[in-house]
């Protein structure tokens, strides 16, 4: 458990709202780790088989075998006792509060793999494109599964760019990636999301993040947790626009 005292609350705060983004150091303990790698072996094996297509998510590049690996799992906590518990961790419910400007809930636990070789890109874009939350108090905790650096693919982060307006998105033909932003400012800081297994970094949804293919031999697996206030609501017009955009892409690889 995180120690979360009213001096590191007030800080983290201020760094989350200067940044749109925070690194947040082992999030998870070493027996923490061997427990979601323990369940995520046994979902991959057991539950994988049975999702639903909206629900998981396969690496279009083939391995040199001809298998493919998978390159997300969406909404785990439907599906395992383990991956929802840890998304309403007391701690991380804590600071969830703190940074979300209210009561806090839970949105979805994710898993994004990039696997070596053939992880994927993941385009420009605002998680608020997929969200569409008014206002935009939500963030997504990223933790690495894996050692994230440069090599494997790791998340890059635009400095202050969730302060800026929403960016207009367009389909971008990527499944599990449906949105990438039309356009994207100049000038932006990036900065490299480098963590060690079990760190984490949170990101405001409106904070523009992109990252590269994993081009090593290692991979770069994520467990993401979406957290947003009690007191969000759905802005219509972009929910519509971005069910439309994802219910196309799913029928085009049906």
């Amino acid at each position: 458990m995180l120690d979360l005292n009213h001096q590191y609350l007030a800080e983290a705060k201020a760094q989350f709202d200067a940044d749109g983004f925070l690194k947040v150091p082992a999030v998870l303990t070493a027996e923490d780790k061997r427990a979601i790698d323990t369940e995520l072996d046994r979902y991959v094996r057991e539950i994988g088989p049975t999702l639903p297509a909206a629900d998981i998510v396969w690496e279009a590049e083939p391995m040199p075998d001809g298998s493919r690996r998978i390159r997300n799992l969406w909404r785990m906590e439907k599906y395992s006792p383990l991956f929802a518990s840890i998304g309403s961790r007391p701690d991380l419910m804590k600071l969830a509060g703190t940074l979300v400007n209210g009561e806090p809930v839970v949105m979805g636990v994710e898993l994004f793999a990039k696997p070596g070789r053939v992880g994927s890109v993941v385009p420009f874009h605002q998680d608020n494109a997929y969200f569409t939350l008014v206002p935009p108090d939500c963030f997504t905790l990223w933790i690495a599964l894996d050692a994230s650096s440069v090599e494997n693919g790791c998340v890059y982060y635009a400095r202050g760019s969730h302060k800026g307006p929403a960016l207009p998105h367009k389909p971008s033909g990527v499944l599990g990636n449906s949105m990438t932003a039309a356009e994207v400012p100049n000038g932006l800081e990036e900065v490299p999301g480098v963590l060690e297994a079990g760190d984490a970094m949170l990101h405001h949804c409106m904070t523009i993040h992109r990252s590269e293919p994993n081009k090593s031999d290692r991979s770069r697996r994520g467990l993401l947790i979406v957290y947003r206030g009690a007191h969000c609501r759905k802005d219509p017009d972009a929910e519509r626009y971005y069910s439309q955009v994802r219910d196309e892409l799913q029928a085009s690889v049906a």
